[in-house]
């Protein structure tokens, strides 16, 4: 059901964070300092998992409600994302390496938005059905 408003949000997730993230050098992002050594595989990962979630909740149209859960873990993971971002800028040892982010820091927080919005959309979807099962 590719054509519901939720599964096109999510689509959107999807694309944002493993294609868009995928494409961008995450290697001048370097947050050694605050996750060690695999910092970038850690980041990767999380962006991949998100991506993943995204994509398996978009083929549960069936079951809404544990689509609507799952959308909520990935807005969960998506905030971590962002607070890992925070807290790598907030300690960066040098002006330089502040200034050449770019994408990164905003990928999570456009994710959530259109998480919201499948959220909202699946929520919407869902007392509509329950609606309906009153007249029956």
């Amino acid at each position: 059901m590719i054509q519901r408003r939720q599964s096109l949000y999510l689509l959107v997730v999807v694309l944002l964070n493993a294609v868009v993230f995928n494409t961008i050098d995450i290697n001048q992002f370097n947050m050694s300092h605050v996750l060690g050594d695999q910092s970038i595989l850690i980041i990767r990962s999380l962006f991949s998992i998100s991506a993943l979630l995204a994509l398996i909740t978009i083929f549960l149209f069936k079951n809404r409600k544990l689509q609507f859960v799952l959308g909520r873990v990935n807005i969960i993971l998506n905030f971590v994302l962002v607070g890992v971002f925070v807290y790598g800028l907030l300690n960066l040892p040098g002006e330089k390496q502040f200034s050449e982010k770019g994408i990164e820091m905003l990928l999570p927080i456009i994710s959530i938005v259109f998480l919201v919005m499948a959220n909202k959309a699946i929520k919407k979807d869902e007392d509509l059905v329950k609606s309906v099962d009153r007249f029956r």
